[in-house]
């Protein structure tokens, strides 16, 4: 199964995507996991003879692949398969900040930790002010 965004599948994350916050929801019970995801890792690889600086870059993520990192999510992904699963991509992020405030802003907004449609268990959060007003205030 493939990554939807707007009902439409998603082969290519946009070029300027640090990120993006998602939905997976489990279609035979309906039950919801709200995450994030980023689209590159860094990679640090030895330095070159005679240097001293590690050779620094970004390689493309698991994101195809990824279905979040719940535990009790991926044990019913296993029992049931991934066919039962749909995973939406909410948000597409500019930065980590943004991905960290705005996955935060959705689990608090559909209240994941007071109900049991949602296989989250805790909600995780650090952001500067900083980070997030100077992006907006650049967007608008």
């Amino acid at each position: 199964m493939s990554w939807l965004f707007e009902s439409k599948e998603i082969e290519v994350l946009p070029e300027d995507c640090v990120g993006f916050v998602y939905l997976i929801t489990n279609l035979t019970n309906n039950r919801k996991y709200i995450g994030k995801k980023l689209a590159r890792f860094k990679t640090s690889k030895p330095p070159l003879k005679g240097r001293k600086n590690r050779r620094r870059g970004t390689k493309e993520s698991d994101w195809r692949e990824y279905y979040g990192s719940n535990d009790e999510l991926n044990k019913d992904i296993e029992q049931l398969g991934t066919e039962n699963f749909q995973r939406e991509i909410l948000y597409y992020c500019n930065s980590k900040a943004e991905c960290s405030y705005i996955e935060a802003r959705e689990q608090f907004r559909h209240k994941v930790l007071e109900s049991q449609e949602y296989y989250n268990g805790h909600i995780q959060v650090r952001v500067h002010g900083s980070h997030i007003i100077n992006k907006l205030s650049s967007n608008s």
